[in-house]
């Protein structure tokens, strides 16, 4: 009996150390099936993180990241968004993942996502390579062969526009360098026609800063509630000095929408109102700045009123900034830029 266990072990031992020898106990073909198996998850592992990682409100994957209490991912122009929406409605952002409230001070980046996302692969639209997000701008700007190009020559009017790998080729027989003076003369007055317009703002600017009066303000615009039955949202600032007189800068939402809510083209409009005595007319130029503390970009643009005693407020002008701005200052408390004023003496 002893003599049958013993062998018994003796055979299980040798089993055991042929499967030692052995890279896997499983058969050839489940192997395989098992490596094919990797692969797949190695594939789905990036649409699963996409799907993860992305906007809980667009379903895109953020560049810059924000992420509520409980962790839920908005990108900064959703978040945004969210909290302009709110502040028009007077209720209070909510995460559109868990309602749980959103807004500046309990949010947070995510800056562990932002880094996940930039290492994430994605195609170039144009040649359709996938690189990752982080080398896709510099690979779209200076070496994708497929990236939209136009001629050097375009200044004197070639409209050429096409791949930057046939960019060579068209430039060797653009028959624009060889035209006559005058036609490029004639292509050159339209272009400039187009820069004229750029450029006035500019000289505007530099004229009047040569004017004998001149102040600046900075200012903050907060955000109040109109008396109506369907409250509506409006700014005001207090009053403040200016050529010894008071003023009040006031600003309202879409002025051409009935309801703001009901669009994502988003601007903003203020007026410049006079809010002491006039005994003469006074004749004003001014603009808004960003100012030191207003952090958003806005263009310059020169608007000019005569106020006298019939008519203290100026016309609702447009803050020259664009729909993604117009959205960040309204998801903050209040609204900070600068008043720069020029009297026209006479």
């Amino acid at each position: 009996m002893e003599e049958a266990s013993n062998s018994s072990i003796q055979v299980l031992r040798e089993s055991s150390a042929d499967k030692e020898n052995v890279s896997s106990f499983e058969p050839p073909n489940k192997k395989i099936k098992t490596n094919d198996y990797h692969v797949d998850s190695k594939i789905k592992l990036e649409d699963k993180l996409c799907g993860i990682l992305c906007c809980a409100v667009c379903l895109d994957l953020p560049k810059i990241c924000y992420q509520c209490s409980n962790g839920h991912l908005m990108c900064a122009g959703c978040f945004n968004h969210l909290l302009a929406d709110a502040r028009i409605k007077d209720e209070t952002a909510t995460c559109p993942s868990c309602r749980c409230e959103i807004n500046r001070n309990t949010c947070i980046r995510n800056l562990a996502v932002e880094k996940a996302v930039s290492e994430l692969p994605s195609e170039c639209p144009f040649c359709n390579q996938k690189l990752p997000r982080y080398l896709l701008e510099h690979h779209q700007k200076e070496q994708c062969q497929e990236r939209p190009s136009v001629c050097r020559y375009s200044r004197i009017g070639c409209p050429w526009e096409g791949p930057y790998r046939d960019l060579a080729q068209h430039e060797d027989a653009c028959a624009y360098p060889v035209k006559s003076g005058e036609e490029v003369m004639a292509n050159l007055e339209v272009i400039d026609a187009r820069r004229l317009e750029e450029q006035r703002v500019f000289t505007d600017i530099f004229t009047l800063l040569s004017y004998e009066k001149i102040t600046f303000n900075d200012l903050q615009l907060k955000p109040f509630r109109t008396d109506d039955f369907i409250t509506r949202l409006y700014y005001e600032t207090t009053r403040f000095t200016a050529f010894n007189h008071q003023w009040v800068i006031r600003a309202k939402i879409n002025s051409d929408h009935k309801n703001p809510i009901h669009t994502i083209n988003r601007t903003l409009s203020y007026q410049l109102v006079l809010k002491t005595k006039l005994t003469t007319p006074m004749s004003l130029h001014f603009l808004a700045l960003s100012g030191p503390f207003g952090g958003i970009k806005m263009k310059s643009r020169i608007y000019n009123f005569e106020f006298t005693s019939e008519s203290p407020e100026t016309e609702y002008e447009d803050l020259p900034i664009n729909s993604s701005e117009c959205d960040k200052l309204l998801a903050s408390k209040t609204i900070n830029f600068r008043l720069v004023m020029f009297q026209v003496t006479k």
